[in-house]
């Protein structure tokens, strides 16, 4: 409705690629373990314990920050955060509070700023599930105390595909810089989403939580629900009322899970167990130092070298794709934009068919690099580069393909001719309708040809050829 505006900000969840959580030195891989197989008496919350701050889990923290521009805190420290739910053991969260590890930030999606508040540091809770019908749930606390980082957004986010995108760039900056798988479908990747609807020009509105969504198409279905129901409220005279709500992913609906607590529910205070954490200019340097090109300079250098803006967006924030892209160009003297074609359609094919990343293959940048160099130089048809392409991605060297079968392409009319003229009089009554007007009707005389040459005649001179015979332009 064009007289409401929806206001979003986001908290993003990212469970960092450490080998030992963060207070302890539980192995923090635990992913498809039996639960309750990654615990100790730290993380399980046994009294008299002491934690201990994983050092690599606070220089992902401070290099997340970097990347998203954000203000490093020369000095911070940790909180508890007093909760009472079956999945936290200790009844409280160590996390971050008023000295969060970084913040004001932001991140450029689309032309449009988006201010990053703050980036903490924290541990993750443990994972409770409902069996269905059963009068009980059940716990693994393999997740408890597991390292996150913890993003929040102003509420700069207008759309929900703006929230997707932004989502998406989040995921490609964490896997750029190797602190995160990102992946949403394994739970490293968690957003809550917070959201309120007003009238253009007026103040913000009443806003509503949405908690745990788990994939980013999850996030923009939610958001276009949510969003619709809080207009239809405010339209009818009624207020929003404040609260935490899940989403029902089979519905598409909404649905209130608990009324909001506010900070002071919280009770922060300084973790007793934990020294404040001092940030100096040489670890700061050391860090920025290590920095790795990021996704927004990979784009900008992509459409320098001349690639499309729209397939240099779509390799720069793919970091599997934007490797295997460099280091095919490390290998090819053409235009880079031929190789982004064939990574981003005919390779992403490949791949999406099969559910795999371009590093789960037998395909060579020096391969990919051949096979491009074939078709640019139009050494070889698309239809050959087509049926090739499989073999390609599996191992094989596109250049011993292309000679021992013989199919270079062929543009030689003079070798061309006899085949056309045996199919154009092998099928008089296509003839009569393509010289009838009916022009579409040429691609049952030039299907015959390519079969014959197994795909190696080039379409266009056959083409031409099949005009002149026939006395129209095709």
């Amino acid at each position: 409705m064009p007289d409401f505006e929806a206001v979003v900000g986001l908290e993003v969840h990212l469970h960092l690629k450490t080998k030992s959580k963060m207070f302890c030195g539980c192995d923090a891989d635990y992913f498809g373990d039996p639960p309750n197989t990654h615990t100790c008496p730290v993380c399980l919350g046994l009294p008299g314990v002491l934690p201990v701050v994983n050092a690599q889990a606070v220089e992902y923290g401070i290099l997340f920050g970097l990347a998203l521009n954000c203000q490093i805190a020369p000095w911070t420290q940790f909180h508890r955060k007093s909760y009472y739910y079956p999945d936290m053991p200790k009844n409280y969260q160590i996390s971050q509070y008023d000295l969060p590890i970084a913040a004001h930030g932001y991140l450029e999606v689309e032309g449009q700023r988006v201010r990053i508040k703050r980036v903490h540091l924290e541990e993750d809770a443990a994972k409770s599930t409902h069996p269905e019908g059963a009068p009980y749930s059940l716990i693994d606390l393999n997740r408890a105390g597991s390292p996150l980082i913890e993003m929040v957004t102003e509420p700069d986010i207008r759309t929900p595909e703006q929230a997707r995108i932004f989502l998406s760039h989040i995921r490609s900056i964490a896997q750029t810089l190797g602190v995160s798988d990102a992946n949403p479908e394994e739970g490293k990747m968690r957003a809550d989403v917070n959201v309120s609807v007003r009238r253009v020009g007026e103040p913000l509105g009443t806003k509503v939580e949405i908690k745990n969504l788990n994939s980013f198409r999850s996030v923009a279905r939610a958001l276009e629900y949510e969003i619709r129901r809080q207009q239809e409220i405010l339209r009818s005279g009624r207020r929003v009322e404040q609260a935490t709500l899940g989403f029902d992913e089979a519905a598409g609906k909404t649905y209130v899970m608990r009324l909001k607590e506010g900070e002071a529910d919280y009770r922060y205070f300084p973790d007793p167990d934990l020294p404040p954490i001092v940030v100096d200019e040489a670890w700061l340097a050391r860090l920025k130092a290590a920095m790795p090109e990021l996704p927004a300079q990979k784009y900008a250098r992509y459409v320098e070298a001349g690639v499309r803006p729209y397939d240099a967006e779509i390799l720069a924030y793919n970091p599997s794709l934007a490797r295997f892209f460099d280091q095919t160009l490390a290998c090819y003297r053409g235009n880079p934009q031929t190789v982004a074609n064939l990574l981003n359609a005919d390779v992403a094919g490949y791949l999406n068919e099969r559910q795999m990343e371009v590093q789960e293959t037998a395909l060579t940048p020096e391969h990919l690099a051949a096979l491009a160099g074939l078709f640019e130089r139009r050494e070889i048809t698309n239809r050959v580069l087509s049926q090739l392409l499989p073999e390609v991605m599996e191992g094989a060297d596109p250049l011993k393909l292309v000679e021992e079968r013989g199919l270079r392409a062929v543009a030689d009319e003079g070798a061309l001719r006899p085949l056309v003229e045996r199919v154009v009089a092998a099928n008089p009554k296509v003839v009569e309708q393509v010289k009838g007007g009916n022009l579409k009707a040429a691609n049952a005389l030039l299907g015959p040809i390519m079969k014959e040459t197994k795909g190696t005649a080039k379409a266009d001179v056959v083409k031409k050829m099949l005009g002149e015979m026939l006395g129209v332009e095709l």
